[in-house]
């Protein structure tokens, strides 16, 4: 049965309900084997109140699409999804849904008093888009995996007072080793991501060459990465691992160019520059100038000259 508005699940018990599956063994936190689970065809979209963390090994008869991008997940990749993230799931015509792997529910009342209840935010991951999803090797798979099963054992036990840490520790160490794997992933994957380095470049110095500066201002990051097709934190997270720098540094990098090129081959005024290149003051153009090149745009203009 498909829905034609959004489902919202606040509570696990409400997901485990709509999925077909018994009452969950903890009310805040589930794992379910993805060959129980009866999935709908949701096109308008699904959104809960909790983490998900996920292996999908097949999904056949289904495209799954958030962060604005469809999967067919042919492969088998790990995924994290926020609290309210919306995730729309269509059927494929003629096609039979078939589906493996496992997904790790996890409301986040249950991280409350824990270590894991702020640093659950520093993992970018879980603000990234379906197609920037990472994928494992067989070892890393199975890494994950037996962590996975240390989580099933406790859920499956009885809930005493060391649950809740015993839970968080593996969890801890789970969103350790997916960290880890993508610093693996942005390492191996050099050919696309310098692709997607060279998009970057392209797309700033289209919207500087269009006169875009005077009329929108600096391009913010979400911007750039919406030009993109990929989402913010994943693009902040690669060009810090190619480059060393985070996407707001590299777009006031290509304006400072921008600036010097003025600066030198025009008798503009400094005024006048900043006005083109999107500042309302140019004390704050002067400032940032400063901060990138150690000179005012008066003294650089001096020594080019």
């Amino acid at each position: 049965m498909s829905s034609s508005k959004l489902m919202h699940f606040k509570t696990i018990t409400d997901l485990h309900r709509s999925c077909g599956l018994p009452q969950p063994e903890h009310p805040l936190v589930s794992v379910i084997d993805y060959s129980t689970i009866n999935i709908p065809a949701m096109p308008a979209g699904i959104a809960f109140d909790g983490y998900s963390i996920a292996i999908k090994k097949e999904t056949a008869g289904l495209k799954i699409t958030y962060g604005q991008q469809k999967y067919d997940f042919d492969e088998g990749v790990m995924l994290f999804t926020a609290p309210g993230q919306v995730i729309k799931i269509e059927a494929i015509q003629d096609t039979a849904a078939r589906h493996s792997g496992w997904i790790l529910f996890i409301h986040p009342d249950f991280l409350w008093h824990t270590s894991l209840a702020k640093t659950i935010k520093r993992y970018e991951y879980f603000n990234y888009s379906v197609h920037e999803a990472l994928f494992l090797s067989d070892k890393e798979e199975n890494i994950i995996n037996t962590i996975v099963q240390n989580i099933r054992q406790e859920y499956y036990s009885n809930i005493d007072h060391f649950s809740q840490g015993i839970v968080i520790a593996h969890l801890e160490t789970l969103l350790s080793y997916a960290e880890r794997f993508y610093h693996r992933q942005f390492i191996t994957r050099k050919k696309a991501n310098h692709q997607l380095l060279n998009r970057l470049e392209a797309v700033i110095d289209d919207y500087f060459n269009k006169g875009e500066l005077t009329t929108g201002g600096l391009p913010s990051v979400q911007l750039i990465a919406g030009r993109l097709n990929v989402s913010a934190a994943y693009l902040s997270r690669m060009l810090k691992i190619l480059t060393g720098q985070s996407t707001q540094q590299h777009i006031q990098d290509k304006l400072i160019e921008k600036a010097k090129e003025k600066l030198s081959t025009t008798d503009l005024s400094v005024s006048e520059i900043a006005y083109q290149l999107g500042f309302e003051h140019s004390q704050t153009f002067s400032r940032l100038f400063k901060s990138k090149t150690n000179q005012s745009p008066v003294e650089f203009r001096a020594s080019f000259n």
